[in-house]
C-alpha cells in the first residue's frame, strides 16, 4: 500500500442492513424507527442510524483492502449530513500517511450522498500485522 492510493466503494443503506442493524444495536430511538417523528422534528423521514456507517468502514478494512493481515487501531468519524433509506453513498479513501517503522496506515475518508453531499467524513488507522 502506497501513499495517496484510492479506494473507492459503493454501499447502500438497504432495508435488510437496517433492520440488522437495530436487531444487533437494539437502539430503536424514534428519529430512527418512526417517519412521523423525524418529520415532527424538520426531516422527510427517519434518519439511518449513524453506526451503520461504521460497520461499513469495517467492511472497507475488512474486505477492501488489498490484504487482511489488518486490525484497526482507531477512527474518527463526523456526521455532516443525514443518511435517510435506501439511500446509495459513494465511499472515497485515501491513504495519507504511512509509518513503515510500526507497520501503521491512516485512511482519510468521505461519504457521499446520491446528490453528492458529504454526509460523513474522517480518518482510520490500521496497524498491518504480521
Amino acid at each position: 500500500m502506497e501513499v495517496g492510493t484510492l479506494y473507492q466503494l459503493k454501499y447502500t443503506v438497504s432495508e435488510e442492513a437496517y433492520m440488522h442493524f437495530i436487531a444487533l444495536s437494539n437502539d430503536h430511538n424514534p428519529l430512527h424507527v418512526d417517519d412521523a417523528f423525524a418529520q415532527q422534528k424538520g426531516f422527510p423521514s427517519k434518519v439511518m442510524h449513524g453506526n451503520i456507517l461504521n460497520a461499513f468502514l469495517s467492511h472497507f478494512i475488512g474486505e477492501g483492502l488489498p490484504t487482511k493481515d489488518v486490525i484497526i487501531h482507531s477512527q474518527e468519524i463526523q456526521f455532516k449530513n443525514p443518511v435517510f433509506l435506501n439511500d446509495e453513498l459513494d465511499f472515497n479513501a485515501e491513504l495519507s500517511e504511512y509509518y513503515e517503522s510500526v507497520k501503521a496506515c491512516v485512511f482519510k475518508f468521505t461519504f457521499k450522498n446520491n446528490a453528492k453531499k458529504i454526509v460523513a467524513k474522517g480518518k482510520i488507522q490500521i496497524g498491518i500485522i504480521e
